[in-house]
């Protein structure tokens, strides 16, 4: 999968794309039918296929003070499309120049990356004001060289899946809810990094994570299962262990973070890039009145991941 900054013919390269264009925030269900579309007539036209997504969302663009919780950074992003996805990953920087393009102006630029199809939703916009709609492109694209296919809406249990739905459930603590909207657990992925090893000091060392947005959505301690730790351990193989994502606010933290403590487990994880699959939501984040007291319930979520991991 080639990563493409901007959309030039020079940049995009000679062969054509079916592009399917929007945020994918969390590529859960309804963004992986999109993907596959595109794949597939991309295949039967004998052309390339493309994400087109942008950084920031545009959501957080227009909302900088108070952005919508990120489901997936840019990192996670293209793991989760490394798997089974496009031939391109492109991801333009959203900025006030994209944002007042105009709606031929978008198609253009499209066309002129050798962008010959697309594959939207019924409810897709783009543009200066929206203008760009899927009606739009219905009805100008075909002058510009650019066929469109319309996706209708992926429900789930009759509700249309959408990143919004998912950050409800994830807020609510509703993780199987969640994975029935992603098709798959949620998780979190990122480069180990050092912290204050404060974890180590009471015998519960952890991998601690940036997190790389600005708004997650959830917090709390979760039973996790975790891939990649490597250490003789096959990258594809789940080790069991309790997180805890928030602030840490008992030892007086201030930014979010996931800190991972992995079950049975010895070994050096810094550098390493892993994922951490969360299972099952134990409880909030609280704040204890002492280093002591803290302890004593990570005694008590520990047991209990134990418990839940081991049933399944």
């Amino acid at each position: 999968m080639r990563l493409l900054r901007r959309l030039e013919a020079q940049v995009a390269g000679r062969q054509g794309y079916v592009a399917t264009i929007g945020g994918f925030d969390g590529i859960h269900r309804g963004h992986q039918l999109l993907i596959e579309r595109a794949r597939t007539l991309a295949r039967e036209r004998g052309l390339q296929s493309m994400v087109l997504t942008f950084e920031p969302l545009p959501k957080e663009y227009f909302s900088p003070d108070s952005p919508p919780a990120r489901l997936t950074n840019f990192r996670e992003r293209w793991r989760l499309l490394q798997q089974d996805g496009p031939d391109a990953f492109c991801a333009l920087r959203f900025n006030d120049k994209l944002r007042r393009m105009t709606a031929s102006g978008f198609a253009r630029m499209l066309a002129g990356a050798g962008v010959q199809g697309i594959v939207i939703g019924h409810d897709f916009r783009a543009g200066y004001k929206g203008e760009a709609s899927t009606e739009w492109f219905q009805r100008e694209g075909p002058a510009l060289g650019i066929f469109v296919d319309v996706v209708q809406p992926v429900l789930g249990d009759g509700v249309r899946i959408g990143s919004g739905l998912i950050r409800a459930a994830l807020a609510a603590g509703d993780l199987q809810a969640a994975a029935c909207l992603l098709g798959r657990r949620y998780s979190m992925r990122g480069r180990v990094v050092q912290g204050e090893q404060l974890g180590r000091k009471l015998g519960y060392p952890t991998a601690n994570l940036r997190l790389a947005r600005r708004q997650t959505p959830m917090n709390g301690i979760f039973a996790v299962r975790v891939r990649g730790a490597g250490n003789g351990h096959d990258p594809d193989t789940a080790l069991g262990g309790v997180a805890s994502l928030g602030t840490r606010p008992t030892v007086g933290g201030r930014m979010p973070l996931l800190e991972a403590h992995l079950f049975d487990f010895a070994g050096n994880l810094y550098g390493r890039e892993i994922e951490v699959e969360f299972v099952a939501r134990l409880r909030d984040e609280l704040r204890f009145d002492n280093v002591d007291a803290m302890v004593g319930q990570i005694h008590v979520d520990a047991a209990a991941a134990r418990r839940l991991l081991a049933a399944g």
